[in-house]
Order: structure tokens, then C-alpha cells, then sequence
């Protein structure tokens, strides 16, 4: 799976989005060091004990870098920065039930605003799986050769 270039300085703004998924009764926020277990397993449940790892990476972060989508104290997404590598994002991810409601889009553009604010004017979408969404989401573009990029010799 090849990797996507976003272009940090030129991304759209995001607030009607936020707006939207609020109005559904979703709060968009930064997971709490103490939240690690919970967010750690809605990643084992519904995602990868890999994305577990990264999960607990990123919470182990100051400032944190997971953002996490919930209603009414549950968790129904989630996505991870800065943790693979520098200046990438990802792991992300929305549980099945909670699919279509503009989640993932808004995860995303919280992670990369937050990475605009840590002084990258470029952010790296690594292993992309839906590259149609990232493209027409924030105009993230191939990166040519990147296949399998860093993820040539993962671990079991």
C-alpha cells in the first residue's frame, strides 16, 4: 500500500465539519493519559494489536496525540499522529456502527490541524487503504515509489 503526501498549509477549513458531527451529540477531543487502557482496547476490539502499540504510543505523548470521537462515554473513533513515524498520521479508525456520520473525516482533520501546529507543512498518510477518501478529504496526493515504504519489514 503506498503512501500520501498532505499539504499542511493549504488545507480546508475544517469548522463545519466539527459542527456537524457536534450536532449528533459527538465530542472530538484529545484522549487523556488516563484513558489509555479504554482507547487501547476499542483498537484491540474493532482494529490490530499493531494499532494497540501505536494507540499507547501516541497517549504517551505530551501533548497527546490520539484523538478520540465519543457519545455519551463511549468511544466510536479514534486516530493516532506523529507515532509510526514523525510527520505521519495514522493509525485512525471509526467502529463499524458508527461509519457514515463524518467521524473519520473529522479525526482526520484534528490530527493534521495538530500536526500543522507542531510546525510540519507536510504530513504522510502511510499504508493508505482508501485512497479516494484522503484525496478528496484534504487533497492528499500519491507518493510515488513508497510502496512498501516503511512498512517493507513489520514484525509479527
Amino acid at each position: 500500500m503506498t503512501d500520501m503526501l498532505v499539504r499542511l498549509y493549504d488545507l480546508p477549513d475544517a469548522a463545519g465539519w466539527y459542527r456537524a458531527v457536534a450536532a449528533t451529540g459527538v465530542t472530538l477531543r484529545r484522549a487523556r493519559a488516563f484513558e489509555t487502557h479504554t482507547v487501547a482496547a476499542f483498537a484491540r476490539e474493532h482494529f490490530s494489536a499493531k494499532w494497540v502499540s501505536e494507540v499507547e504510543v501516541a497517549l504517551s505523548r505530551q501533548p497527546v496525540a490520539c484523538f478520540i470521537a465519543t457519545r455519551d462515554r463511549l468511544i466510536l473513533g479514534f486516530a493516532c499522529f506523529d507515532v509510526t513515524q514523525r510527520g505521519f498520521f495514522g493509525p485512525t479508525g471509526v467502529a463499524e456502527g458508527a461509519r457514515g456520520q463524518g467521524l473519520g473525516k473529522a479525526l482526520l482533520f484534528k490530527s493534521l490541524e495538530a500536526l500543522r501546529e507542531l510546525g510540519y507543512a507536510y504530513a504522510i498518510i502511510g499504508g493508505v487503504g482508501p485512497k479516494e477518501f484522503y484525496a478528496q478529504a484534504c487533497g492528499a496526493t500519491e507518493i510515488p515509489g513508497s510502496d512498501p515504504g516503511i512498512y517493507g519489514d513489520i514484525l509479527p
